[in-house]
């Protein structure tokens, strides 16, 4: 970032020059600075005072501060969500292969296809052990 040549006390000054009835050209000619550079100026400092500059400027400051912690929670949070969708996928998929690969709880009924898990002929089998 630029460095500013003029604290905020040096632009009131000059803008209370102006307020005093100096003109505008006259006063960028002795300041060194171009029109524009003033009226901004006047557009952001006009009609306050050196404390109140003061405050906008820590305030401007503690809001910059804020910004930055709040993307910063963002992003941990976006990794986060990330890192807990990816840990759910493996622990379904684990889950499922577990119950297809135990013979004793399902007897083959569930076969995983690419489409998800389908019933197979074995269910007529459990039906008869659950019965007994």
């Amino acid at each position: 970032m630029k460095k500013q040549r003029f604290r905020e006390e040096q632009i009131i000054a000059v803008l209370k020059e102006q307020e005093a009835g100096a003109k505008a050209a006259d006063l960028c000619r002795k300041h060194g600075i171009s029109e524009a550079t003033f009226y901004n100026w006047k557009a952001k400092y006009g009609g306050i005072e050196v404390s109140e500059a003061k405050r906008l400027k820590a305030l401007e400051d503690e809001n910059a501060r804020l910004k930055k912690l709040l993307a910063e929670q963002m992003l941990d949070a976006a990794a986060f969500a990330s890192f807990l969708q990816k840990c759910m996928v493996r622990l379904v998929r684990a889950r499922v292969r577990d119950i297809v690969n135990d013979d004793s709880r399902c007897i083959n009924v569930f076969r995983p296809l690419a489409s998800g898990l389908r019933l197979q002929s074995g269910h007529d089998e459990i039906r008869k052990r659950r019965s007994r």
